[in-house]
């Protein structure tokens, strides 16, 4: 247990110096570094980054699923790691994924942690269509559809596909509207804005 804690507290120190600017801790990180495939020497600019852990040890090929859904994206950095012996050895790689202006750090260190539905990210839809889109795109290649919206990614990340409308449906002023709409949803897996209106 004791190595597997220092395992988890290398693997987060080194996720943290991912992001850090400044060469002295550039220069601390390489102590750890096996290989470093992609370095950005821009400082940090988002106050809070969301941190992916997820089961693969394979981040590259992480950043490239998501990149191949959220078309407004970018791979920013990508490094591989090799643990030192007294965390245990093992490799791991870390990549940050910006989508739509967003950073995403991703830390592929292996099966210890799985998602679960109580974090989620929402993509607020402008329509039909882009539900559709993103619906499918998530779904495909071992993802899973939901209920009201939500479904989770191959890598079993949970996501709320939702149209904009649909906010302004489910708090109308008019109290049948919203019934309508609040009842339909439970009836729905993807929303389908026809049926809700």
């Amino acid at each position: 247990m004791k190595q597997y804690n220092l395992y988890l507290l290398v693997a987060l120190v080194i996720a943290s110096l991912t992001n850090c600017g400044d060469s002295q801790k550039s220069k601390n990180m390489e102590t750890f570094s096996n290989q470093s495939l992609t370095q950005t020497t821009d400082p940090v600019t988002q106050k809070i980054t969301a941190c992916l852990w997820v089961e693969t040890k394979d981040a590259k090929a992480v950043a490239d699923y998501y990149l191949s859904i959220f078309k407004d994206s970018k791979l920013k950095e990508h490094h591989n790691y090799k643990n030192p012996p007294e965390a245990g050895g093992g490799d791991f790689e870390t990549a940050i994924i910006e989508i739509n202006g967003i950073e995403f750090s991703i830390l592929a260190a292996g099966p210890f942690f799985k998602f679960n539905e109580s974090v989620s990210f929402v993509i607020n839809c402008k329509d039909q269509a882009e539900v559709d889109y993103y619906w499918n795109a998530l779904t495909a290649n071992g993802g899973q559809e939901s209920a009201c919206g939500w479904c989770k990614d191959k890598y079993g990340l949970s996501w709320q596909v939702v149209p904009v409308e649909y906010f302004k449906l489910i708090n109308s002023g008019d109290p049948k509207v919203r019934e309508k709409a609040l009842k339909n949803t439970l009836k729905q897996k993807k929303l389908i804005l026809s049926e809700l209106k």
